[in-house]
């Protein structure tokens, strides 16, 4: 895999994860001096557009989203080693106490994406959706265009517009086709039996 680097303003970093989509960045994640990683973030806050650059991605201008404009937040720390900074750009729909409908799913490796999809819809919707259900919902969204893959480095990005209305009408088509159902436990009675 090809080094991805971003450039602003004569200042260059190390892009450890992005997501990209309609050529505007929803995600970034990047390591380098910390006053280049600074210059990068701020250029990218006032709108200008900054280079992402590699084999696979070119070296397109390439601005945050406008979108979630005025929304983004800015993390940095230092690393152990003390010779790097590492910094990231996250826009408040990625965070699971967001108000909006909309949000932005970020994914690692390890995470099941059906199940965090799950939590973040549950959070917004007013709808009765059940926790065994998330496979199905996350397989809808996915088919009916709620759900949108983004061009992504170090991690899965998924733009999500949940549609209420058509989301109710396909569950209620769905339990009445018994293709979703809940299963309910039966509670035993553990107490000793009188003698």
């Amino acid at each position: 895999m090809d080094l991805l680097t971003i450039r602003a303003g004569g200042f260059t970093a190390t892009v450890d994860g992005c997501a990209r989509g309609g050529n505007e960045l929803w995600f970034l994640s990047m390591l380098g001096h910390q006053q280049a990683v600074r210059a990068i973030w701020a250029r990218l806050v006032k709108g200008e557009a900054a280079f992402l650059s590699s084999t696979e991605l070119g070296g397109e201008p390439t601005p945050l989203a406008r979108e979630v404009w005025g929304t983004w937040r800015f993390t940095g720390m230092r690393l152990p080693s003390g010779s790097a900074y590492h910094g990231m750009l996250i826009p408040e729909i990625a965070a699971y106490a967001a108000d909006r409908l909309d949000f932005l799913l970020l994914v690692r490796e390890q995470d099941d994406a059906a199940q965090l999809h799950f939590r973040f819809l549950a959070r917004r919707l007013d709808l009765p959706l059940h926790p065994s259900w998330a496979e199905w919902l996350w397989r809808r969204g996915l088919g009916s265009g709620d759900v949108e893959q983004l061009e992504s480095v170090g991690l899965q990005a998924y733009r999500c517009r949940p549609q209420p209305e058509a989301l109710r009408a396909d569950i209620s088509d769905a339990v009445r086709r018994r293709a979703l159902v809940v299963e309910t436990t039966a509670v035993t009675d553990t107490r000793p039996k009188a003698a």
